[in-house]
């Protein structure tokens, strides 16, 4: 009844083109290290954080369990408790977070 499925194969690259997606990849590393290292700092803040995400897409694409435990005094327990009560995935990044869950986080951060 169920056939089986072939797996799709990435399309083959030059070896310029895996150099040219791995010098990206870098330097998308090193600028969520970046943000994640002025969130740590408290030269960004989370709503800067989010304002920021709308505009860079590189941001956009870190995950919100991440940039939360960046924040001054929020750990793994708090942590769990905002991404339980803002009902968000832990998989979640930035770009798609909800405007109920930005606005129930909002409201922990603020407390």
């Amino acid at each position: 009844m169920f056939g089986r499925v072939d797996a799709v194969q990435p399309p083959s690259l030059s070896s310029e083109q895996r150099s040219a997606a791995s010098a990206k990849a870098v330097a998308n590393r090193r600028r969520r290290a970046e943000v994640k290292a002025h969130l740590r700092s408290g030269h960004l803040s989370w709503q800067d954080l989010l304002a920021l995400a709308h505009i860079d897409e590189v941001v956009a694409a870190l995950r919100v369990q991440e940039a939360l435990l960046c924040l001054p005094g929020v750990g793994p327990q708090r942590l769990h408790r905002f991404m339980k009560q803002a009902n968000i995935s832990p998989t979640r990044r930035l770009r798609g977070l909800g405007p109920h869950q930005i606005a129930s986080l909002n409201e922990a951060l603020a407390r």
